[in-house]
């Protein structure tokens, strides 16, 4: 059982995992470095545990501990009950669902390891919004894709922005990081994959006419917000696809184009 452990003072350093939670860069080097990263929210928090990763600790204020009961009888790590002042003087915000955990990373599978038994992959360049992040992961656990690959230079998917606006769904689709851009794409190929480039270029044939889902292997290729896919990501593709657009909207936010392309390759058609 876990020990519930009452914290009154922000300099605790017992609460040094959760400090400074609103601080992109500080965060982004410590998380990875440290092997930790941040859980938000009851279901967050469940979906992590249920995923495997072990906890570190729980920061929670006092109305959520009879919500956590059941996690909190079941772990080793100790839980902080805080209020919801403390909280936010030590995470730099509010913290709307008043829970948090501490988890311990795990060691990321090879995109070798991912790409010997999955037929759908994504594959991100440079896509360092975690929020954009959160939704490509969302839309590929919801439509059946079995893997992400990122670029080295693609924000962490265990940020805590991403997890949240996955709601967890990071946990549920295994990813890699590729060593090296575009190279590693040679990879991917070799592995079997077709590697098709979502674009708005004209010049692309629809996802109907590309008809993905009947292909054997596909590997579905994503670019950042606004600049999209790079000339060298676009040139290593075997072909480029797009979205048709009604109403003269030439394209769509990342995150809702991921959707639609994700339920084209999966099943076929998407619905326009």
């Amino acid at each position: 059982m876990a020990e519930l452990i009452t914290v009154e003072d922000p300099d605790d350093p017992r609460l040094r995992d959760y400090t400074g939670l609103t601080d992109v860069e500080l965060r982004r080097k410590r998380e990875p470095a440290e092997g930790l990263f941040i859980a938000e929210g009851e279901k967050v928090i469940r979906r992590a545990k249920g995923a495997g990763y072990e906890m570190r600790s729980m920061l929670l204020s006092a109305k959520w501990v009879d919500v956590m009961r059941d996690v909190i009888d079941e772990l080793p790590a100790p839980v902080y009950a805080v209020s919801p002042e403390l909280a936010e003087q030590v995470t730099g915000y509010h913290v709307h669902r008043g829970a948090l955990a501490s988890m311990q990373r795990k060691p990321l599978p090879t995109a070798a390891d991912l790409l010997q038994t999955a037929r759908r992959v994504v594959v991100m360049e440079s896509v360092n919004d975690h929020t954009n992040i959160g939704a490509i992961f969302r839309s590929a656990a919801a439509l059946g894709m079995d893997a992400v690959l990122l670029s080295p230079d693609c924000a962490d998917p265990l940020y805590r922005r991403s997890v949240k606006v996955s709601m967890g769904a990071v946990f549920s689709v295994p990813y890699a990081r590729l060593d090296t851009w575009p190279k590693s794409l040679e990879s991917v190929r070799e592995a079997g994959f077709t590697l098709l480039a979502l674009t708005p270029d004209a010049k692309a044939r629809t996802l109907d006419e590309a008809a993905p889902h009947k292909m054997d292997r596909v590997g579905l290729m994503l670019g950042a917000e606004g600049d999209g896919l790079s000339t060298q990501a676009l040139v290593a593709a075997d072909e480029w696809v797009r979205i048709p657009m009604a109403h003269g909207v030439d394209s769509l936010n990342v995150g809702a184009a991921a959707a639609v392309a994700f339920y084209a390759v999966a099943t076929g058609r998407p619905q326009l």
